[in-house]
């Protein structure tokens, strides 16, 4: 823990120091009853001066413990809430720079709640847990001292009740961490289940699917009341079991303790002090019970915590000693490059591609060819299987990811926008931009018509996932995106395929502009992309087949003019 999260370790001395001096001021009122009792009251007449010293000094003490317990407690929510956002932030951060495929292995929502709800459930634990064992534990030593120094035999026999509540404890503890480690996990797929009939809502509407969606919620919802009741109710016996040790004890000792006192060896105010005593020591175990309850809640959120953090990064930023891409357009070249998706057959088959700088190169081929996967490759969100992938002459693996994303730009299938205004998702690609270098940005890409009919402008705010724009509209965006970060190498993963005709008829002159003077790579399933491309680069079955102009391809039979064929008519026909 420590390791993870220094903060809560930091300045622990002072904080233990603080719970010995709030424990240890509990034991000052069985003392004074002891002294009241035993010296107070003689001859059954009060002596006052002997009983105005011990309430004084059980007043003292009270003050002291409460001020001593407010500054453990100050303290240990100040350490507790810096080491769980230390933690939250690592954990961010590793999700964050997990590749693509590792985070498509885990659903969002279980995902989300190892930042969320499993850190909260250490919180809680923490802050509370915490301090209720750091008491605990405290006053139970406190309370033993002070025991035997009053009658060792009754000690014993207090311990000898508890011993068969230690063992239940013991060896229900791995069934109690189990139980709540399945509550953890079923709290990953209820947010899970709950978060994407949110945001497929229209979907849900559009197929009348809700009685469905709402089964699904309700089914995650069940399953995480039936394993919550499951692990509440074997904590619930473990609880019981502490409650009738608990009597038991205090019943052994009244016995134990009038034969002592019968026998002389036992004063009346030593056994009353002994009777304080035993309830200090019991209710800690008590609480301690319930603690279990809470104590594997957050054992079970550190270990979903620590499997996040401890998943590898395959696709590994090579930090300081990676190495700058150098400056000018970047030729790119594909080693015999070979990849496959975990578990699923190959996408790519030794692929040798050579692409010159500041050329424009449009990859064509059908769905499931592999042509995403090359641009993923070439952005490196995933590494490949086999082979490398070259910049500039320089293998991408060793290239520092600031300087990769600083010079290469990939506008993805679907541009993802922010909640936030048009300008400020514009500014992701350069977040220095002003206003003016955005308006600027939709100016080249022939834009600005659209743009300025907006009620406001760059202002507007496109939404959640920018749902207050069109399909189109969003793309767009993602365009001046890119267009405004400038990088010398630009990838386009079908960056019009959500555009309407009119709209990419506005574009076309606007993605010459982009692409002049860089290095363009655009995954083309519309092929008025290819007419214009310096390169055409036709891939089938996760080889490449053809290469060369459009005029070049067109011309020969093979899969590019099938596909031509194919968007002619399809054009011709619409």
């Amino acid at each position: 823990m420590r390791r993870l999260a220094p903060e809560l370790t930091a300045g622990l001395p002072v904080t233990l120091a603080l719970a010995a001096a709030a424990t240890a001021g509990r034991v000052v009122i069985p003392v004074a009853v002891q002294q009241t009792v035993d010296h107070g009251l003689l001859d059954g007449r009060p002596d006052l001066a002997v009983v105005r010293h011990a309430v004084l000094a059980a007043a003292v003490a009270i003050v002291v413990t409460a001020l001593a317990a407010y500054r453990m407690n100050v303290r240990l929510y100040r350490a507790s809430e810096a080491a769980l956002a230390t933690m939250r932030v690592r954990a961010f951060r590793h999700i964050h720079e997990l590749s693509v495929l590792a985070q498509a292995r885990q659903r969002r929502g279980a995902l989300t709640s190892r930042v969320t709800s499993d850190v909260d459930q250490m919180s809680q634990f923490l802050q509370f847990g915490g301090m209720v064992l750091l008491l605990s534990a405290g006053q139970m030593m406190v309370a033993t001292v002070l025991m035997a120094v009053y009658s060792w035999p009754l000690t014993i026999v207090v311990y000898a009740c508890f011993v068969p509540m230690a063992v239940v404890v013991w060896r229900f503890q791995p069934r109690v961490a189990r139980r709540y480690l399945t509550v953890r996990e079923r709290v990953g797929d209820m947010l899970g289940a709950i978060s994407e009939s949110v945001v497929g809502a229209a979907v849900v509407r559009a197929y009348g699917v809700q009685a469905r969606t709402a089964a699904r919620v309700d089914t995650a919802v069940d399953r995480y009341r039936s394993a919550q009741t499951a692990a509440q109710r074997l904590v619930a016996t473990v609880f019981s079991v502490g409650e009738l040790v608990a009597a038991g004890a205090t019943s052994a000792v009244v016995v134990g303790g009038v034969l002592l006192g019968v026998g002389g060896h036992l004063s009346a105010g030593r056994l009353v002090a002994f009777l304080f005593l035993v309830t200090l020591f019991v209710v800690p175990l008590q609480t301690l019970t319930e603690m279990l309850n809470e104590g594997a809640g957050a054992l079970a959120g550190l270990r979903r915590v620590l499997d996040v953090l401890d998943t590898p990064h395959d696709v590994p930023d090579p930090g300081p000693d990676g190495r700058e891409l150098p400056a000018g357009p970047l030729s790119v070249c594909f080693e015999r490059v070979s990849f496959a998706y975990p578990g699923g057959p190959p996408v790519l088959c030794g692929v040798d591609l050579r692409i010159a700088a500041g050329s424009r190169v449009a990859v064509v081929g059908e769905t499931g060819s592999g042509k995403t996967t090359l641009a993923r490759l070439l952005v490196r969100l995933v590494d490949p299987a086999a082979g490398q992938v070259l910049v500039a002459g320089v293998p991408l693996a060793r290239v520092r990811f600031a300087a990769l994303r600083r010079r290469v730009v990939m506008v993805p299938q679907e541009g993802f926008l922010f909640d936030a205004s048009i300008a400020d998702n514009v500014r992701y690609g350069r977040p220095d931009a002003t206003d003016r270098d955005v308006l600027d940005a939709f100016g080249a890409l022939g834009l600005a018509d659209w743009i300025s009919g907006l009620a406001d402008g760059v202002r507007a705010r496109v939404g959640e996932r920018g749902s207050l724009l069109a399909a189109g509209e969003r793309q767009l965006v993602a365009l001046a995106r890119a267009q405004v970060a400038a990088p010398d190498l630009l990838v386009l993963d079908e960056a019009t395929s959500a555009v309407d005709p009119a709209t990419e008829v506005r574009l076309a002159g606007a993605l010459r502009e982009i692409t002049r003077g860089r290095t363009s790579v655009t995954i083309a399933h519309r092929l008025s992309t290819a007419e214009s491309a310096d390169l055409v680069v036709v891939v089938d079955a996760g080889r490449i087949v053809q290469q060369g102009t459009h005029a070049e391809l067109v011309a020969v039979p093979g899969v590019y003019q099938r596909l031509h064929a194919s968007w002619t008519a399809g054009t011709s026909g619409s």
